[in-house]
């Protein structure tokens, strides 16, 4: 971020449950005082963008990678983004999206066995597994597969501390 100008701002939600949105949301009035510092560039509750953009400052990143769009997504948001924040403990252990990773009692379950076994042998519907998006074989968590800069705990993170963490940043 260049002295003078506003922050800029990215959320990504991969695979998880959502719930550290919804705790940036809980934020309330403070939000407006963030639009004021920060520009919003992307995000999957503040804008439309599909495409994750160039020269982010900081991004907080809630969710396990469980897919290759969530590995695709993770890879470029690195590649673009000066600091990444893990945010929620989805992010930072994998948390309740890896428990796809385990059957029984604690023995590796491939990505093709979870499916089978939800789709086919659980469901009371037509017994079709999807293929889309592709798993991987294991949900991982984020900095299993790019480097991350910080981590903000919780399942979800409280609003004040996320507001603590993002006016750390913006003091930078």
């Amino acid at each position: 971020m260049t002295l003078g100008s506003r922050l800029r701002l990215a959320t990504v939600w991969l695979s998880g449950c959502s719930g550290c949105h919804m705790s940036l949301l809980d934020l309330d009035e403070w939000l407006f005082v963030l639009a004021d510092l920060a520009e919003i560039v992307y995000s999957p509750v503040a804008s439309d963008c599909k495409i994750y953009p160039p020269q982010v400052d900081v991004c907080l990143v809630e969710g396990a990678v469980a897919n290759r769009d969530n590995l695709e997504l993770a890879l470029q948001l690195r590649a673009c983004t000066t600091v990444v924040i893990a945010l929620g403990d989805c992010a930072a252990l994998g948390n309740v999206t890896a428990l796809r990773n385990l059957c029984g009692a604690g023995v590796q379950q491939s990505a093709g066995e979870a499916l089978d076994c939800a789709y086919r042998h659980l469901s009371d519907g037509e017994g079709r597994v999807p293929t889309d998006p592709i798993l991987l074989p294991r949900v991982l968590p984020l900095h299993r597969v790019i480097a991350v800069d910080g981590v903000i705990p919780g399942c979800p993170p409280t609003a004040a501390a996320i507001r603590a963490a993002l006016e750390t940043l913006l003091q930078r």
